[in-house]
């Protein structure tokens, strides 16, 4: 009787083989101009959120 579920001694089944994602160093320009953007829009929310709460306290 083979147990239901059990994967001993088989190989994985299924339709596509998965490969693992190797994330690619950025380098140059865009790696920069990509930590300038998160900078600005960082900035852009804290001054947004502080705008908002001095005008809902004042």
């Amino acid at each position: 009787m083979s147990l239901i579920g059990s994967n001993r001694g088989s190989s994985r089944r299924g339709a596509t083989r998965r490969r693992k994602f190797t994330r690619q160093r950025r380098r140059g320009f865009d790696h920069w101009l990509d930590r300038a953007v998160d900078i600005v829009v960082i900035t852009a929310l804290i001054v947004g959120g502080v705008a908002l709460v001095l005008s809902l306290l004042l």
